[in-house]
């Protein structure tokens, strides 16, 4: 884009130099000048028309990256977030496994032992 604005720059100032020279060299202007220099100054509109449309439509295209690249961190807060608590629940359900299986074991023993 910096390019684009650049050369829409440089065209603007070799538009311009050109016109200076061109009113400076003939005072007496004539239709075919006159005619000229409308055509340079609508150019040169045009150019600046363009590089506006450019840099609108290159903004545009940045604000909707950044959007995406919004929703993309977005969802992967989700996500992180949806893996923290799968990973609490798993770690619960290991425990209380865990704490079933050793009343099991408890039970096992403690009926074991009664029975001798």
């Amino acid at each position: 884009m910096s390019k684009i604005v650049a050369t829409l720059i440089a065209g603007l100032f070799a538009t311009s130099a050109f016109a200076a020279q061109s009113t400076a060299t003939a005072p007496t202007t004539t239709q075919a000048t006159k005619a000229d220099a409308k055509a340079d100054k609508d150019m040169a509109k045009a150019d600046a028309k363009e590089a506006k449309k450019v840099a609108k439509a290159d903004a545009k295209v940045e604000k909707k990256a950044a959007e995406a690249h919004a929703d993309v961190a977005a969802a992967q807060a989700d996500a992180d977030k949806t893996k923290a608590k799968a990973h609490k629940k798993a770690a619960k359900a290991k425990a209380d496994a865990g704490a079933d299986k050793a009343a099991a074991h408890a039970d096992q023993k403690a009926d074991t032992a009664a029975a001798k």
